[in-house]
């Protein structure tokens, strides 16, 4: 039974993060527990944050902390809007295919051709938020 969910996405301005925010309220919002890298960090100040130039231990913390929810994500929803699929949502997919797990990938009704590799660990793909429970619904047919 689906109940966790990891949220991937490309991170790299406001309209990214508001995107993923809004995918994370619709599923919290019928009861799944998601998981949100930006958002639901633990043990990292703001201020380790700042820049584009991270300490390794920061790095290391945000590694681990997005490994564990990854590990215990029953499902991955993965925006991929873009020019191509962000490099750390195509890793984030990569090991959630690994681990046997479903895979449901939001467009946000964009047109553009996407690496066929990633695309083939993609269990089913929706155009916008508002698909996104029938999707996981036809994943989890016990509720």
């Amino acid at each position: 039974m689906i109940k966790n969910i990891y949220i991937a996405g490309p991170l790299f301005n406001a309209h990214e993060r508001s995107y993923l925010e809004l995918i994370a309220a619709q599923l919290e919002g019928s009861g799944y527990t998601c998981f949100l890298p930006h958002r639901d960090q633990s043990g990292i100040d703001d201020s380790e944050l700042e820049g584009t130039n991270l300490s390794q231990a920061t790095k290391d913390k945000i590694f681990n902390t997005d490994l564990t929810a990854l590990k215990a994500a029953d499902l991955t929803v993965a925006l991929i809007t873009g020019q191509d699929i962000d490099s750390g949502t195509a890793a984030e997919i990569g090991f959630t295919y690994a681990k046997d797990r479903p895979i449901i990938a939001i467009t946000a009704c964009e047109r553009r051709f996407r690496n066929l590799f990633v695309d083939g660990m993609i269990s089913k793909t929706v155009d916008d938020v508002a698909d996104l429970l029938p999707a996981i619904a036809s994943l989890n047919p016990q509720g």
